[in-house]
C-alpha cells in the first residue's frame, strides 16, 4: 500500500491543549492508543433523506447489517475496552427499529452515545426520554440557516423537520444539544445566522468540512468553499473558539495562528469507523477498501482489528511529508485531509486540494477523473441531484 500522509486530528471536542501539552500527548497518540477515544458507528445506510453530500451515499438499507445481538456484542466489547463514547450515524440511525434499545444498552454499559440525526424521529415524547439520560448527546444536522439554502442540499421540507426537532428538545429541557453544519459555498455567508440559531435554542454549533466522499464527489465542484470563503471561515473560527469543529479545518491553520486542537492524525490511532456490516475503516470519511482494516465479525472482534490490523500498524508509523516537506506551513497543516486528497485524485503525500496557499488547485485540475478511486457503494434510492439553487 502507498505510504500514507496523515492529517492532524484534534482531541475530543471541547478539549483544547496548549502547544507544550500537545507535544507530549501528541507523541503518545501517534503511536496509537489501546482503544479509540471516539468511535464512529454507522448503524444503517437506510435514510429518509438523500443529501447530495452524504459521505456514505445513504438511502437504502444494506442486506447483512449487524443485527441487535451482534450490535450488543460490539457494545460489550467497547465497554471492556473503556471506549470513551460512540458517535452513531448513518444513514438516519433512528430508522432502525432497535435504535433506541441500542442507545439505552450502550448507556447502561457505561458507553456514552452521541448520535447524528436529521430530526425526523425526534418528537415530543422522544425528546423527553432523551432529556432524562445523562450520557446521550444529540446532534441535529442542517446545511442552511433558512429552508431554501438547506433544502437545496438536504431535500424539500428537511429544514422545517430539523427546526421542529430542536423545538422539542428545547421544550423538554434537554440542554445543550448540537447543531451540525457542513460548510459549503452556499452557507458560509450564513455563518452568523447559524450561531444565532444555536444560541436561540441553547445549543452548541458544530461546523464540519465538506469532503468529496460518497455523493459529495458529484457535488464537490459546486459546493466546496471558494478560496476567499476559506479565509473568511478561518478568521471567524479564530474569533469563536467555543464553536466545535472536530478535525475539520486544520488545513486552514496554514494561514497563520493555528486553530484549536491537537496537530496529529487520529485515523487508526485514536478514531475509526464501523460500518453497518461491521467492517472497520481507519477514517470515517474514506469508506474504501484501501482503508478497511477488518471486521468486528472476524475472530477477535473489534479489539483485534484495533490492536492488531496491519493497516492500523502502518498508520501508527512515522509518516513522510512528501511533496509538502519544503513548505514552511507543513507543521501547521500537516499536508491536509487524507479523504479530500484521496477522492480528488491527489497523491496522499501531496497537498490538500483546498490548500490555502494554492498548491492543491493545479493537481485537482490535472487529476484524471477516470482514474480517481471509486467512492464506494451507492445506497441511493433514486438518482440524486442538487435541488433548486437558493
Amino acid at each position: 500500500m502507498t505510504a500514507l500522509v496523515i492529517p492532524p486530528t484534534p482531541v475530543p471536542e471541547g478539549m483544547v491543549l496548549s502547544p507544550v501539552k500537545q507535544s507530549g500527548l501528541g507523541d503518545q497518540m501517534k503511536a496509537g492508543l489501546d482503544a479509540p477515544i471516539c468511535l464512529t458507528w454507522e448503524l444503517t445506510y437506510a435514510c429518509n433523506l438523500q443529501c447530495v453530500h452524504c459521505l456514505s451515499s445513504s438511502g437504502r438499507r444494506e442486506p447483512g447489517e449487524l443485527n441487535t445481538e451482534q450490535c450488543e456484542a460490539v457494545i460489550d466489547e467497547l465497554a471492556r475496552m473503556q471506549v470513551f463514547y460512540i458517535n452513531i450515524g448513518g444513514g438516519e440511525p433512528t430508522i432502525r427499529p432497535d435504535f433506541w434499545h441500542l442507545v439505552d444498552y450502550a448507556v447502561s454499559h457505561d458507553v456514552g452515545v452521541k448520535f447524528s440525526t436529521n430530526g425526523s424521529r425526534i418528537d415530543a415524547a422522544v425528546a423527553r426520554h432523551l432529556a432524562e439520560s445523562d450520557y446521550v448527546d444529540v446532534q441535529i444536522s442542517i446545511d442552511g440557516a433558512d429552508a431554501a439554502t438547506n433544502d437545496h442540499v438536504r431535500g424539500e421540507g428537511s429544514f422545517a423537520t430539523a427546526i421542529e426537532a430542536m423545538e422539542h428538545l428545547q421544550v423538554a429541557n434537554f440542554g445543550e444539544f448540537k447543531i451540525s453544519v457542513v460548510m459549503t459555498r452556499h452557507n458560509i455567508p450564513q455563518i452568523e445566522e447559524f450561531k444565532a440559531l444555536a444560541d436561540h435554542y441553547g445549543a452548541q454549533l458544530r461546523l464540519t468540512r465538506f469532503r468529496p466522499s460518497g455523493r459529495g464527489a458529484d457535488s464537490w465542484h459546486e459546493l466546496h468553499p471558494t478560496d476567499a470563503q476559506q479565509v473568511e471561515l478561518y478568521h471567524w473560527l479564530l474569533g469563536h473558539p467555543e464553536v466545535l469543529t472536530g478535525d475539520s479545518f486544520f488545513h486552514l491553520s496554514a494561514l497563520g495562528e493555528p486553530l484549536p486542537g491537537l496537530n496529529l492524525c487520529g485515523a487508526g490511532r485514536v478514531v475509526c469507523l464501523i460500518d453497518p456490516l461491521g467492517d472497520v475503516y481507519a477514517c470515517p470519511f474514506v469508506l474504501h477498501d484501501d482503508f478497511k482494516a477488518g471486521s468486528v465479525l472476524d475472530g477477535g472482534g473489534f479489539q483485534h482489528v484495533w490492536q492488531q490490523s496491519d493497516l492500523f500498524a502502518e498508520l501508527r508509523q512515522p509518516q513522510s511529508a512528501g511533496a509538502c516537506a519544503s513548505c514552511g506551513q507543513f507543521d501547521a497543516c500537516q499536508g491536509g485531509c487524507m479523504a479530500a486528497k484521496f477522492f480528488t485524485g491527489i497523491p496522499l503525500d501531496g497537498p490538500d486540494p483546498e490548500c490555502v496557499l494554492g498548491f492543491g488547485a493545479d493537481l485537482v485540475a490535472a487529476a484524471d477523473a477516470n482514474a480517481r478511486p471509486a467512492v464506494g457503494k451507492d445506497h441511493s434510492r433514486t438518482r440524486v441531484s442538487l435541488g433548486k439553487k437558493p
